[in-house]
């Protein structure tokens, strides 16, 4: 019987011969590296999390071989599966304060799918199912990399194939792939890399999708800076609490004649089905449905450290600070009824399955954009330049010279100068800090850039009936008059009524 991993068992994990390479260097055992070890740690809070009975109920579900996953890496059957799946997320995204959106179960929106639509991947459809019970047995740690990177965005992805994923060769055992996958974050961490591919192509050596442990031959991460190395580097966790432990990675996938068994395939060669992945594999609905709900606690904690910055600097006091308070909390509201919405409105899938519902998904992947961005006008406007009215790093307070200055000059409205500058760092990590500045971009773009959300829920809505059904409630307005007045023969009759009094009011008036 395989049983998920506990945290020990996961950080050994990652001891392997994967190639990571950061600021030049090739990363040795990555779970103990400055530049990500806490943030490894944090994931493993969340595997000893499974194995803790308090928290069983919520987490997991029992397997048929009599082991445990968590609930997400099963399909749902009703609205209370989604209901329950919803609380489960929740429950490991509050681990985090909702900063680490690519956390286990995320790729559990695509995993979570292979097994009941396993006949979506055709010749490949029994490693659907294999890969399914696999990940869902250990829960293994998969992040995924389906984008091409931003180059010569202006041609077709046919014409990219020096950069773009490409097929080098089959083999009796499988194939041999090169080429790059943008953005893979948090992929340093984790077991096993899905990559795919949704830019369309027409060429079926292009048409590719497959499993890959991080560890094989020829694969290689090329990380972005690693903001915990600058926090250790400079300050300390009171400086950099949120940079210092939930740093996702982003790091560009680089794939070096990669050898894939076949058993790992999933698409090849075939473009209609690599061009329908996203419509049709069940990933994108369990995506937004995972982060609707993880956003909704990062909002509960962003509102709150506002609160408490606001307080600190006296300025919750004010009519105009609180309406827009006011204003953050009918955001966070709002997502959160659209995560409501999908759950309890389910999609009808695959068999006795369902979905999240696809409508609200679509709604939460453009409204979420702008909840953030939001977040962050109000942070700055409201607490102006408290965010930079702080002391450089601990250290100051820890120094007799400077104490008495900073408990005289930097005190909040308590009083505390130390509460004071604690919660205004965390402000600053959140949303200044370069780790803030990076959140910010994926908030507004891991789901799809910015025009193609809107597109989606615009052409989806059109095929779904849903204009149609708009257009026909305006038909049905407007049939009920024309050029000669009301064709509805109770308002005619209204009308004719209404017209007498009026012209024997205004003639009664007249003679008046």
């Amino acid at each position: 019987m395989m049983l998920p991993f506990t945290g020990a068992e996961y950080l050994e994990s990652l001891n392997d011969d994967r190639e990571v390479w950061l600021y030049g260097e090739r990363i040795d055992r990555v779970a103990s590296h400055p530049a990500f070890a806490l943030a490894a740690r944090m994931i493993a809070r969340m595997y000893d999390s499974l194995h803790d009975p308090a928290q069983r109920d919520t987490l997991t579900v029992p397997l048929p071989n009599g082991g445990f996953t968590h609930r997400f890496f099963q399909p749902a059957k009703n609205s209370d599966d989604l209901v329950a799946i919803q609380a489960a997320i929740r429950a490991w995204s509050q681990m985090s304060y909702g900063w680490m959106g690519r956390s286990l179960e995320y790729k559990a929106s695509l995993l979570s799918t292979l097994g009941v639509n396993a006949d979506f991947y055709g010749d490949y459809a029994d490693n659907a199912r294999r890969w399914h019970r696999r990940a869902q047995e250990r829960v293994y740690y998969f992040n995924h990399a389906i984008v091409n990177p931003p180059v010569d965005r202006h041609r077709p992805a046919d014409e990219t194939e020096d950069v773009f994923l490409t097929l080098d060769r089959e083999t009796d055992g499988g194939i041999i792939v090169s080429g790059a996958k943008a953005v893979a974050t948090g992929s340093a961490l984790t077991h096993y890399n899905f990559v795919g591919q949704t830019s369309p192509v027409s060429k079926p050596e292009m048409a590719l999708s497959f499993i890959i442990p991080m560890d094989r031959e020829g694969v290689k991460l090329i990380c972005r800076p690693a903001y915990p190395m600058n926090a250790m580097k400079t300050a300390s966790p009171f400086d950099y609490p949120l940079s210092s432990r939930f740093d996702e990675n982003d790091a560009v996938l680089v794939l070096d004649k990669v050898f894939v068994p076949w058993e790992d395939v999933f698409i090849f060669g075939d473009t209609t089905k690599s061009k329908t992945y996203m419509a049709k594999s069940g990933f994108v609905p369990n995506t937004c449905f995972q982060a609707c709900t993880r956003l909704t606690v990062k909002m509960d904690f962003l509102i709150g450290i506002l609160v408490k910055g606001l307080k600190s600097t006296g300025s919750l006091e004010f009519r105009g600070v609180r309406a827009q308070v006011g204003e953050l909390i009918a955001w966070r509201n709002t997502l959160a009824a659209l995560c409501d919405a999908m759950a309890r409105n389910p999609d009808p899938w695959v068999g006795d399955t369902v979905l999240p519902n696809m409508r609200y998904a679509q709604s939460y992947r453009v409204i979420s954009t702008e909840a953030y961005a939001k977040y962050r006008e109000i942070t700055r406007t409201t607490l102006a330049s408290g965010l930079i009215y702080m002391n450089s790093s601990a250290e100051d307070f820890h120094q007799e010279a400077l104490r008495p200055h900073l408990e005289r000059y930097y005190r909040g409205s308590d009083g505390d100068a130390e509460a004071r500058m604690k919660v205004m760092k965390l402000i600053w990590d959140a949303t200044g800090s370069e780790f803030g500045g990076r959140h910010e971009l994926y908030e507004h773009n891991y789901l799809g850039s910015h025009e193609f959300v809107r597109l989606e829920a615009f052409f989806s809505n059109m095929n779904n009936g849903y204009l149609a059904t708009c257009e026909a409630l305006v038909e049905d307005c407007m049939a009920a008059y024309d050029l000669n007045g009301w064709r509805d023969s109770d308002l005619a009759e209204a009308d004719r009524i209404a017209r007498q009094r009026l012209h024997h009011d205004a003639g009664r008036t007249a003679r008046t």
